[in-house]
């Protein structure tokens, strides 16, 4: 059974957002990586001890600030792909009512229509029911 395009369209742009993310995860680690060898560098060196507790300070502040901007867009993306889906089982649950209504309005057509048939044709009608009582009756009778 083929899946909901819409669905299929959320499940690429999660796909999406979710190879962004990690390739942004993986460019920020490679530059804190770098800065750390360098501050490394420094610290062996034993010169600039000030601008090394700086420049630490000011990585993991610029740390802090990505990770708030991953969980904005997170959460920014979640209510998004909820909103989508919210709307979409609304809509089936439309159109299950709709054919669960149609479905309802023909069979009480054909009842209405064998009601009637059964009416005019008791005899025919009883006969009818005999037999598939009958065959019924072997059927079962053969298990």
């Amino acid at each position: 059974m083929a899946q909901n395009p819409t669905l299929d369209d959320a499940k690429r742009d999660a796909q999406k957002a979710t190879n962004e993310a990690k390739r942004d995860l993986q460019d920020g680690a490679s530059r804190v990586a770098d800065d750390v060898r360098d501050t490394a560098k420094n610290l062996a060196d034993n010169s600039g001890v000030e601008r090394l507790k700086d420049r630490g300070a000011a990585l993991a502040e610029d740390a802090k600030e990505t990770g708030r901007q991953y969980v904005d867009r997170a959460r920014e993306t979640s209510q998004e792909y909820a909103d989508k889906a919210r709307i979409e089982a609304e809509r089936l649950y439309e159109a299950g009512q709709q054919k669960a209504h149609e479905v309802a309005h023909y069979a009480e057509e054909r009842y209405d229509e064998v009601s009637e048939m059964v009416r005019r044709n008791p005899a025919q009608a009883l006969g009818i029911a005999a037999g598939v009582g009958f065959l019924v009756g072997l059927l079962m009778s053969r298990r």
